[in-house]
């Protein structure tokens, strides 16, 4: 390798000429700013969704909806999970933890067990919140849904 046979990486370069270097260059003057107005000036720079003074678009369309500021929000789980999880860990108890551990729900969620699936043991489950089919095979499977506070 010889200084003569350096070149820069492929892509790392540009072959636009260099602007705002003398009016020789053919890019020089307003250095292909146009004349006047703030994007000719230095420092220019505009807001995120500016339209040149037109109304942003997200201003020109209506907001619509509601957002419940009080509304609680569950990650769901179904039976089969659970039985599922009491079979591999070998218990009867299944706790949130438990359910957080096996990353069916993330560390800060609240857990609600659904009733998509089959108990077959005995198991006492608890967690933030029950629907009624999951409480319902729950004790007709001989366990106990025990809501946590």
């Amino acid at each position: 390798m010889k200084l003569e046979n350096l070149k820069p990486a492929a892509g790392s370069t540009k072959n636009s000429k260099r602007i705002g270097r003398g009016e020789g260059s053919g890019k020089g003057g307003t250095a292909t700013r146009g004349t006047k107005g703030a994007q000719a000036r230095a420092g220019y720079s505009h807001k995120i969704g500016f339209e040149g003074g037109q109304m942003p678009i997200q201003r020109r369309l209506p907001k619509f909806g509601f957002k419940n500021p009080t509304r609680v929000e569950y990650k769901a789980v179904n039976l089969a999970a659970v039985q599922a999880l009491s079979e591999d860990l070998g218990k009867t108890e299944i706790s949130v933890d438990d359910i957080k551990a096996a990353r069916l729900a993330s560390k800060n969620a609240l857990v609600k067990i659904l009733g998509n699936g089959e108990v077959t043991a005995a198991l006492t489950v608890k967690a933030d919140a029950f629907s009624a089919t999951a409480k319902s095979k729950i004790e007709a499977a001989g366990g106990q849904a025990v809501v946590i506070e």
